[in-house]
């Protein structure tokens, strides 16, 4: 292979973004979006709405199972490659279903081929770089959540207006061809190991950190695995309720047009653009513990302006503080389980802990959804979420500080 003027490793991250950008950013992030107008063509209530948020999560939290045992036979770029198949494959389908049924089993679907690349992109950072750069590396990968936030915002009015009452089909029909698209870049320039190629990991060579050496193959491993899981699980119970209904409420609560909602959408995919590279970067020198410290706190700020009913202004501060904290989490996390465990581990560790995830991004919608059916507003799941990462606060102090390096 020719020599690039660069670390190889950087093009891992870049085809990491363009990964999360389909298997996420499009696959589940433009769900909200398209939400108002599939639930008014195929006349949907708010908790089948729900439903198949929770049908989403629940093939992701099934491939969360059995992610490790297909990495052990197909590695990395197969399962990257395959995964990102089946979410095109069911997004077409989903494009021309007429019933909620039909959704719903495409949807379950998609969230494993979701699960299955995205795991398998993130368990990367842990083989090309060493543990200084981790937090880094992670969030530029998770940049590309924002990029499909972006994207879903300006695009699904534009079709809306254009193809009117067929627009969320045509809508999920192009996401199918940008996924099916980065699915065929992924085969072609993702590697496992720098090792194939003859390189060491990006960053300076040093022995492992007191971290690795204290936890690894220790009790105490499945301590602070568990404690990181349960944070996670915190996270993922939270962050998908607004990121699945607060468009639908801007629109049905605030008045706000189809096309404002999308630019306030637009605006999260921006400010979210920064959360993964800021914290990321804020974790490798402060620590992870600190770190998911203060994105949790930002986030409880946001959910409770969400849930306050203070106006558009409030609604805007609550959308920005989203915004820059979103992907801190997983950047973090994904960082946190290499510098645990080490190398040979961090794909059995990450999808440990990404089960506590999945499980709770699988029961979020679903309650938010119930509690919107009962109540007549989302302002109560809002602020729920907003107790839920308050007490996630509190947990983050029990993690073991960070050994020096």
């Amino acid at each position: 292979m020719k020599k690039l003027p660069f670390h190889y490793g950087w093009l891992i991250v870049f085809t990491g973004t363009l990964t999360l950008f389909s298997c996420l950013g499009l696959a589940r992030f433009a769900f909200g979006m398209l939400l108002p107008s599939m639930g008014a063509g195929l006349e949907l209530a708010y908790d089948q709405m729900g439903y198949l948020g929770t049908g989403n999560f629940s093939g992701y939290l099934f491939a969360v199972a059995i992610t490790p045992t297909v990495l052990n036979k197909l590695r990395p770029r197969t399962t990257i490659s395959v995964g990102l198949f089946l979410v095109a494959t069911t997004l077409a389908g989903m494009s021309q279903a007429n019933f909620f049924w039909q959704l719903l089993l495409l949807y379950v679907l998609t969230g494993v081929g979701s699960g299955l690349a995205n795991i398998s992109t993130m368990v990367l950072i842990a083989h090309w770089f060493r543990r200084e750069k981790r937090g880094l590396a992670a969030g530029l990968m998770v940049f590309g959540n924002g990029l499909g936030i972006i994207f879903s915002g300006l695009m699904v009015p534009l079709l809306n207006q254009n193809y009117a009452h067929n627009g969320w089909r045509v809508s999920w029909l192009l996401l199918a061809g940008i996924t099916f698209s980065i699915s065929l870049l992924a085969a072609f320039l993702v590697r496992n190991e720098p090792e194939s190629l003859g390189l060491d990991p990006v960053g300076s060579k040093t022995p492992f950190s007191g971290e690795e050496l204290r936890y690894s193959g220790s009790t105490k491993s499945s301590r602070v695995l568990i404690s990181l899981g349960l944070l996670y699980m915190a996270f993922g119970a939270t962050y998908m309720v607004y990121g699945t209904f607060v468009v639908t409420s801007m629109v049905e609560e605030y008045g706000f047009s189809e096309v404002v909602a999308g630019r306030f959408w637009s605006w999260v995919g921006f400010f979210s653009l920064f959360s993964g590279v800021v914290f990321g970067t804020l974790s490798d020198r402060l620590g992870r513990k600190s770190g998911l410290i203060i994105v949790f706190a930002v986030q409880t700020l946001a959910y409770l302006l969400a849930g306050s009913g203070l106006g558009a202004a409030a609604l805007l501060l609550s959308v920005f503080l989203y915004g820059i904290a979103v992907w801190a989490v997983p950047a973090i996390m994904t960082a946190a389980v290499g510098d645990y465990l080490g190398v040979t581990k961090a794909a059995a560790g990450f999808s440990f802990i990404t089960f506590f995830f999945a499980a709770g991004q699988t029961i979020g919608p679903a309650i938010a959804g119930m509690l919107a059916e009962h109540s007549g507003s989302f302002s109560p799941a809002f602020l729920l979420s907003a107790l839920i990462t308050g007490v996630a606060i509190l947990f983050a102090l029990s993690l073991p500080q960070p050994a020096e390096s």
